[in-house]
């Protein structure tokens, strides 16, 4: 599934593309995905103008110029693609928006797990899709003290913590393996243990490697690519995930990355310089 670095490369991706075009055109080539579109959808889509794009959490939001917003979200393998409006339509092409200057974007999800609905803007935090989650790890409400507030006295992993949307959004399994390695905290360490001078150590690695990712175009794993079908490279940087057995870059003597699983997800760490 794609995370916070791959969804905000790909409102970025999407932004000079949509953002002040208005949508002239808008195709459901089925009626679901993971939930049904609204029935009014393309109603209310249909002639207007995408003044601005942005994520929250892991969702990419277009708000439109009559106060509405459109969610989506790419699921599993979901993407968005700006294609050449003569390119024949995949099978996985449910939803086509075409702007006035021609642009033509498509939602492909093979796997059916995203979606897209829409909703007024100005409720958008009361959404049932956001009323629950907790700080952007981006933004500047996510301190060293709301991490510790939030981990208070928690007694799962702080790897597991870490994946739970109440505590902080969208770092997902890959960025939280990332962020623990470079802070030298071990995943398997109880959570409410980070609270204090961790968590001061914690969230700068938490931003870094989420910025880090975002220069680079995120993660390319599985169906992943940037709307204009470049890969991203993060994955080439990446200094714990994935490595199993390879010698951890700390430089400890017999220092190797270790997997273990959490959660049902992998977790991968370095026993020696993770603590």
């Amino acid at each position: 599934m794609p995370e916070l670095p791959e969804v905000e490369t790909v409102c970025r991706g999407l932004q000079p593309v949509l953002e002040g075009r208005r949508i002239v055109r808008l195709t459901l080539r089925r009626k679901d995905l993971r939930i049904p579109f609204p029935k009014d959808l393309k109603a209310r889509t249909e002639g207007r103008k995408v003044e601005r794009i942005f994520r929250k959490a892991k969702y990419i939001v277009m708000a439109l110029d009559s106060g509405d917003a459109l969610i989506a979200h790419l699921g599993m393998s979901g993407r968005m693609q700006v294609v050449k409006s003569a390119m024949p339509f995949d099978a996985h092409d449910h939803v086509i928006f075409v702007t006035g200057d021609g642009a033509e974007v498509r939602f492909n999800d093979p796997r059916r797990f995203g979606l897209l609905t829409i909703t007024p803007l100005a409720g958008l935090e009361s959404h049932k899709l956001f009323r629950h989650l907790g700080p952007d790890p981006l933004a500047d409400s996510f301190t060293p003290e709301a991490l510790s507030a939030a981990l208070k006295g928690r007694k799962t992993a702080i790897k597991t913590a870490l994946l739970d949307q109440r505590i902080v959004v969208g770092v997902g399994n890959i960025y939280a393996s990332e962020s623990l390695h470079l802070a030298g905290i071990s995943p398997k360490r109880t959570a409410g243990t980070v609270a204090g001078e961790r968590a001061r150590v914690l969230v700068p690695a938490i931003k870094e490697v989420l910025r880090q990712a975002i220069a680079a175009g995120g993660s390319s794993l599985r169906d992943h690519v940037q709307p204009s079908g470049e890969l991203g490279y993060f994955q080439h940087a990446w200094k714990a995930y994935g490595r199993e057995g390879e010698a951890c870059r700390c430089g400890a003597d017999k220092a190797v990355i270790k997997r273990i699983v959490q959660g049902a997800r992998s977790t991968f760490f370095c026993a020696k310089c993770q603590r």
